[in-house]
């Protein structure tokens, strides 16, 4: 990779992993759902490959669409609020939802998007989310499916970002430092 190269200090998880543990979560959202199909709404931007991964492997016509939104300075970090800045369009009203995340540490964020998805009325919301760190989790939200547990560290692909560079490799690695 030409980008930040020598700050990956290894392959965290493979794209073979990312694609079994994918067609996993996929295959269980069908059972799960397969007597009422959900909408997914994924968030833009660091979970649009895990999004679309999902959707393909969710065998049951499904409603999708993608929320967006922007950190407030010296706000979001610690409160989860944020500046929507792409609001679904789909009507939710009496319907279940899924919301997928790239990574959830805290929850704040995910927890603040729920509460904004809820004043809609949807009969309920549960995430999938391809990263999770238990350890971090300052406010629980109804995550369902995980792909993968992690612990702190500066992560890059599949989604993820560095100065939005890294988002299009096909797997996870780690850096050595802060980028």
């Amino acid at each position: 990779m030409e980008f930040e190269s020598d700050n990956i200090k290894r392959i965290l998880i493979s794209e073979e992993d990312i694609i079994k543990r994918t067609n996993e979560i996929g295959a269980q959202i069908t059972e799960d759902y397969k007597d009422d199909p959900p909408v997914v709404i994924g968030v833009i931007k660091g979970a649009l490959y895990f999004f679309a991964d999902l959707t393909r492997r969710i065998d049951l016509p499904v409603a999708i669409d993608m929320i967006g939104f922007g950190n407030i300075p010296d706000t979001t970090s610690n409160t989860g609020v944020v500046r929507i800045t792409k609001d679904i369009d789909i009507d939710i009203t009496g319907r279940r939802v899924i919301i997928v995340e790239d990574v959830i540490r805290t929850g704040l964020t995910t927890a603040y998007l729920i509460s904004n998805l809820e004043t809609k009325k949807p009969r309920d919301i549960n995430v999938a989310t391809m990263l999770y760190n238990p350890d971090r989790v300052l406010l629980p939200v109804p995550v369902k499916y995980v792909g993968f547990e992690i612990t702190d560290g500066w992560l890059m692909g599949y989604g993820l970002d560095v100065r939005e560079k890294g988002r299009n490799i096909p797997y996870i690695v780690e850096l050595k430092s802060k980028p």
